[in-house]
């Protein structure tokens, strides 16, 4: 059947893999989207940045660390990477919350949407004026070099590896909200703060701590997009749109919407690529147009 199309299943089985790849980081990134818009109504435009940020640190961290402390030796594995570069961006984050975004709560979104792509621009023109524009190389790690061949396909341990570690970041994520009491706070929350705060709960630790966590997904995506895509200042601005689409077609501030619609869309765009190549990097816009003329609430979304 596919020969009849001119397409082989190796060539339609690797570009699913890679829609799936992809698709594994628009979950990921949306759902740090979602996070933050659903329990803090914020629109985050700085989470691009973040997700570069995420990637530069853990480049940092392996090729630059030791001789900026003095110890050329010195380098931050990627097992430590993986965690060190989301809590120091998650920290980073919480600073931005606690300086400038809770100054604007009380505003209209539009506010927050502009600072938030203010500080976004800002964070990669610095980048760019210290590192420039071209890519750096992050070596995969020992452990999951190689792969697993199946006839004349073969599949890299690292890119499986990928797609497991966003879906059990997604799904952790997910359970704590909907299935834990701290989740069904932060829910609270977002509802009626006020009555909340009267029960004795700190409701602006937890409006913090949610920004910080949800920024931390976003450098969590970059460690893990760092070893397949070039480390460089432009990465997230390449990738933001694409993600805030996925959000708009899944529902604002929908935890489920955003993580199954990233991992479809990401099949439906690597499906795009071997049926009709012209169209696979406006297919996901194409979806969002169809999606809000049915349902301007998205997929999962409710109407607020």
């Amino acid at each position: 059947m596919f020969e009849l199309l001119g397409i082989s299943p190796q060539a339609l089985i690797s570009q699913l893999l890679i829609g799936l790849i992809n698709g594994s980081f628009y979950a990921l990134l949306s759902l740090g989207l979602a996070v933050i818009f659903g329990l803090l109504n914020v629109i985050n435009f700085t989470h691009g940045a973040l997700y570069m940020l995420g990637a530069m640190a853990a480049w940092i961290g392996l090729t630059q660390l030791g001789g900026w402390v003095g110890m050329p030796d010195l380098e931050l594995p990627y097992w430590l990477a993986l965690f060190i570069a989301p809590l120091v961006v998650g920290l980073f984050s919480i600073v931005i919350e606690k300086t400038m975004l809770k100054r604007l709560y009380h505003l209209d979104h539009l506010y927050g949407l502009l600072l938030t792509f203010g500080l976004a621009l800002v964070i990669e023109g610095l980048f760019r004026h210290w590192f420039g524009v071209l890519g750096n190389s992050y070596p995969v790690p020992d452990i999951l070099r190689g792969g697993i061949r199946v006839n004349e396909l073969f599949i890299p341990w690292y890119r499986l590896w990928v797609v497991g570690m966003a879906l059990a970041a997604c799904f952790a994520t997910w359970f704590f909200i909907e299935r834990t009491n701290l989740g069904s706070l932060l829910r609270a929350g977002t509802e009626n703060p006020r009555l909340l705060q009267a029960l004795g709960v700190n409701v602006p630790l937890i409006i913090t701590l949610t920004y910080g966590a949800g920024c931390a997904l976003a450098a969590f995506a970059g460690v893990l997009a760092a070893p397949i895509y070039q480390v460089t200042a432009i990465m997230g601005s390449d990738l933001i749109i694409v993600v805030f689409a996925v959000v708009v077609i899944g529902g604002m501030g929908s935890i489920a919407g955003s993580i199954l619609t990233g991992l479809g869309l990401g099949v439906v765009e690597g499906l795009t690529k071997v049926f009709y190549p012209q169209a696979s990097s406006v297919s996901i816009f194409v979806i969002m147009i169809i999606v809000l003329l049915i349902k301007p609430a998205g997929l999962f979304g409710k109407v607020r």
